[in-house]
């Protein structure tokens, strides 16, 4: 009886994102045979991680312009900021909220970033890219950490600012700033009430949803994609933070609007990725009788129809500039402004 080589192992390219074609065929399967395939170094965190340092160093070359146009704006009093916060006028005194801001805007832009990559990836890839497949499968991963990255950076300095402005011992005060940044409820002031909590939540699933994929092969490649799908979650929670607590969105206005239109080619993305989707197991059948379940496509077809809406809200919303920002208030809000 003759000794058979060892099978080789199966690529796990099914376990990647639609339309990914990287492999993660273990490095060290040595196969015999002329016709044996190069194996292909398997995708990890730590390798990742190293390959994400040129993004992050642009996304921190970002946040610093942030930060300065907005000290800048902050001293000449050309912000909303001062008309929500007047004391803020003195931007020495309070520039670790502004670096927090400004992480907090580059993370809304990595953010945004990362899903249109995620959602070209997903789908039936346009017949031109500018980057190949594999490239733009390490950019999605690497702008998504970053994203995590600059997510977390904004809370911490947030925190950081109230521990820096609190008056009470300082372990009294540590504990006050990690409630109120961190702990769901915990803010109660104002429009934070609703706010903060929102940021939080988009804090929180970002991390386990983006290193899901690390562990892919763990929980199994449906698990994955299912668990993966809820990132847009995490983007329409981040925007919604911005929109309903950022000081610099705060009034109707340019600045406001172009916030929303950003959302128009998300939207148009996800419109494209549901209408023709990569699986055929995805396809929406014309007839429910086609469908394996009537329940599916019922689902399936509202999913769509509301991504339908939610384009034409955008449309609307951008055309008529009526996008849920408060009235901009008079020059002089000493007395009659109420700024929670």
């Amino acid at each position: 009886m003759t000794n058979q080589p060892p099978a080789p192992e199966p690529a796990a390219a099914a376990e990647l994102p639609t339309g990914s074609p990287e492999t993660d065929a273990t490095p060290d399967a040595q196969l015999p045979g002329p016709r044996q395939p190069r194996p292909t170094q398997r995708t990890t965190l730590r390798s990742d991680l190293r390959a994400s340092w040129p993004d992050g160093l642009v996304a921190l070359l970002v946040t610093a312009a942030v930060f300065v146009l907005l000290y800048i704006r902050i001293r000449n009093k050309s912000s909303s900021t001062v008309s929500v916060m007047p004391f803020m006028a003195d931007a020495g005194g309070f520039w670790m909220y502004f670096l927090s801001q400004a992480f907090g805007w580059s993370a809304l832009l990595w953010a945004w970033g990362t899903v249109v990559l995620g959602l070209l990836l997903s789908g039936r890839r346009p017949g031109r890219l500018p980057l190949s497949g594999p490239r733009l499968e390490r950019l999605h991963r690497t702008t998504s950490l970053n994203t995590i990255a600059l997510i977390t950076a904004h809370a911490l300095l947030f925190g950081a600012e109230l521990f820096r402005h609190s008056t009470d011992a300082w372990n009294s005060a540590l504990g006050t700033a990690f409630v109120e940044t961190f702990i769901p409820g915990g803010y109660t002031s104002g429009t934070g009430q609703i706010a903060i909590p929102i940021g939080q939540a988009a804090l929180y699933l970002a991390i386990p949803l983006g290193l899901l994929f690390y562990v892919r092969h763990r929980i199994g490649p449906k698990t994955w994609r299912v668990l993966h799908r809820f990132v847009i979650v995490v983007y329409v929670l981040s925007v919604w933070h911005t929109l309903l607590y950022g000081t610099n969105v705060w009034y109707d206005g340019w600045f406001r609007t172009s916030v929303w239109l950003l959302q128009l080619p998300i939207a148009a993305l996800l419109l494209v990725r549901l209408l023709r989707p990569a699986r055929r197991s995805e396809k929406l059948p014309l007839s429910p009788g086609a469908a394996p379940s009537r329940t599916g496509w019922a689902l399936r077809l509202g999913g769509r129809l509301a991504v339908v809406g939610v384009v034409v809200a955008l449309v609307v919303v951008v055309v008529s500039g009526s996008d849920g920002g408060r009235t901009v208030p008079p020059d002089d809000t000493s007395s009659s402004h109420n700024h929670d």
